[in-house]
């Protein structure tokens, strides 16, 4: 199982610790597959709550890489739309009905899953 890593930083940079893209996508996974199985109620709330914890990992981290980059650069600037989209979501009040909870876990586990794809590109494209 490779992992990708965050470049090191210079001291007094912000702290980005490599992130664990093969967990975020298994959790993503977990609602988006085709041949996913709908979580019963308690297991949605604990995979929301993972997913929640995986983008507030992520978006400080892709954020950081992204900042490195020039500012017309496209990767940078589809990193933040990804970093924007995620903030919403995470913003976004809870819904009560179980149809709706769904539909919202599988629209943070699509961000979770984005910014696992920045994260990757970005490490990449780092100068």
């Amino acid at each position: 199982m490779q992992q990708a890593t965050a470049p090191a930083l210079e001291s007094g940079t912000a702290d980005l610790r490599p992130l664990d893209v093969t967990v975020m996508r298994k959790a993503a996974r977990r609602l988006l597959a085709e041949d996913a199985e709908l979580p019963s109620d308690g297991e949605l709330d604990t995979l929301m709550l993972q997913l929640r914890g995986h983008a507030m990992l992520a978006i400080p981290v892709v954020e950081a890489l992204a900042a490195r980059l020039a500012e017309d650069d496209v990767p940078r600037a589809c990193a933040l739309v990804g970093v924007g989209e995620a903030r919403t979501r995470l913003g976004l009040e809870p819904r009560h009905a179980l149809p709706a909870r769904i539909a919202d876990a599988q629209r943070l586990a699509r961000s979770v899953n984005a910014l696992c794809d920045h994260y990757e590109n970005l490490c990449q494209a780092r100068p």
